[in-house]
């Protein structure tokens, strides 16, 4: 819990990166569209203020921080409370789920790629977008986390870190992007998602559900319904 504390004390700090850094989120924001599958039931998993699942038409996402949520909630998304490794929802009920840079600061990123596999739906989709570790940008937060009331406590992953952690999830067939080439402070225009990884600070992947059902998590997995309900 201690990674979710920054996020719910300091949630107006959260909101204006997105103002002061509007160049590299709308990057962020394309390179992720690219990726995402035709319309559909999707779950946005880390949903935060809703900076993304809004735009990109999610209309469902789930999310420790109360306030988080509210402004999400605001924004017109259905916001859960809950955590990325225990979803409350049945098996097999989205289309695709959007994760972005919530591996930064989940618990256990294996047991989260889990749950987003058993909650999507046969031939369904996850769109990952994160910080690769060994950019110059990624290079720059592992260097200067601690002046980071955000990133203080975060597990940042290469893209070759991510991809594995897909296979083993039992995610296949993918599909890269990558944006931010410049830093943050000198970005003024919008830029454009270019294929693969390797050469960009953010990068998205879009991978395939493989194989057959996943096992039930421990617990009572809930429905929509109730999932709505329990958050009331």
């Amino acid at each position: 819990m201690a990674r979710i504390a920054p996020f719910e004390r300091h949630t107006r700090r959260y909101e204006r990166w997105f103002t002061q850094h509007r160049a590299a989120y709308v990057s962020e924001l394309a390179a992720l569209r690219e990726l995402l599958p035709d319309p559909g039931l999707a779950l946005e998993i880390g949903v935060g203020t809703g900076r993304f699942a809004r735009p990109l038409g999610i209309a469902i996402g789930i999310d420790p921080p109360l306030k988080m949520l509210a402004c999400a909630r605001k924004r017109g998304v259905e916001a859960v409370c809950g955590i990325a490794e225990a979803l409350p929802f049945r098996d097999e009920v989205f289309d695709h789920a959007l994760i972005v840079t919530t591996i930064c600061f989940v618990d256990d990123a294996r047991a989260m790629l889990a749950e987003a596999r058993r909650v999507s739906r046969p031939a369904g989709a996850v769109v990952l977008g994160f910080i690769d570790r060994t950019s110059p940008l990624g290079r720059h937060y592992e260097a200067h986390r601690d002046q980071s009331v955000f990133y203080r406590d975060a597990v940042f992953f290469s893209a070759d870190e991510v991809d594995r952690l897909l296979s083993e999830a039992g995610f296949g067939e993918r599909a890269w992007r990558q944006t931010l080439t410049q830093p943050l402070a000198r970005m003024i225009e919008v830029e454009p998602a270019r294929p693969g990884f390797g050469d960009a600070a953010f990068v998205a992947v879009r991978a395939r559900k493989e194989g057959g059902r996943t096992s039930p998590p421990t617990g009572r997995p809930l429905t929509r319904r109730k999932a709505r309900s329990t958050d009331s």
